[in-house]
């Protein structure tokens, strides 16, 4: 069983940016691939932002590399406050404890909790096999769209999926270290899923599977594939992050993955309402 200390912890949190450097640009903006995204190394974490109400649009890793002055903490809430979004910020409890005081000051308030669960990578282990009815592949470049409306259809159950949760979705196809999955039963996509690989942790995000087609063993597929990828590609640790209690949380379970730990969402607006009412500091670069 492995031991989560604070050099693992960093691992995780910032696993879920394969193409990340801690040093980048050293705190200035970065633009990522499209238009008026960007993200900002502080904290010892990251901040992104991938448009206003984008379930992307976040803080993490912050406050493990010790305290997090107040002039990084302004710097990140201008980052956001310019771009017109309320600060999100994923925060793992082995922070600095003074990073979770500084929170409680200045006004945040907790939203969600979310679980972490790993599993270590045996090298010779054989993963679980699956019906032979059901197709995985990683998904070819053209079908970036059809990927991300795929999973974005599993994850919007009583709805239909928002231009811009599939624009999000579609995200995870073309990023850096990141490979998309298409699941597939009779010729028809069925659900999907992305595979990140950093620093030696396989990172399972972003799995769903359309409502007719669930029960039917394509999320443990999804695993078992995506488990395989990571081995082959070296790592020796595999990571996701669930919502407690959830469907996803149980097949990653039966799988041999295991929560180490259950990360807080604080957010805090503009107007003291929950929605951003601001006057921009500056232009977005």
């Amino acid at each position: 069983m492995r031991f989560v200390d604070m050099e693992l912890a960093r691992r995780l949190e910032l696993a879920g940016h394969p193409d990340w450097l801690p040093d980048e640009s050293h705190g200035t903006p970065v633009n990522l691939t499209r238009p008026g995204d960007a993200r900002i190394a502080v904290g010892g974490g990251i901040a992104e932002f991938r448009g206003v109400n984008s379930p992307v649009t976040q803080a993490e890793g912050l406050g493990l590399n010790g305290p997090v002055s107040d002039e990084e903490f302004e710097r990140m809430e201008k980052f956001y406050r310019c771009r017109g979004s309320d600060v999100f910020i994923e925060v793992c409890p082995m922070a600095d404890a003074s990073f979770i005081e500084k929170l409680g000051k200045r006004g945040y308030r907790v939203i969600e909790f979310s679980n972490m669960l790993i599993r270590q990578i045996d090298p010779q282990e054989k993963f679980q096999e699956f019906a032979p009815e059901i197709t995985i592949r990683p998904a070819e470049p053209a079908e970036s769209r059809l990927f991300a409306e795929t999973v974005s259809r599993g994850f919007a159950d009583h709805f239909e999926p928002t231009e811009e949760l599939i624009n999000t979705i579609q995200e995870f196809f073309s990023g850096p270290g990141l490979t998309p999955y298409l699941v597939w039963i009779d010729g028809k996509p069925i659900g999907g899923g992305t595979l990140g690989i950093r620093k030696g942790i396989a990172g399972l995000f972003g799995m769903s599977t359309l409502p007719e087609f669930r029960r039917r063993g394509v999320q443990a597929a999804l695993i078992s594939v995506r488990l395989a990828a990571g081995r082959a590609a070296g790592c020796d640790l595999a990571m996701s992050v669930t919502q407690p209690s959830s469907g996803s949380q149980r097949n990653l379970e039966r799988q041999g993955f295991r929560v180490v730990y259950t990360r807080t969402k604080f957010t805090r607006g503009w107007n003291g309402s929950g929605k951003t009412s601001f006057e921009p500091l500056e232009s977005p670069r």
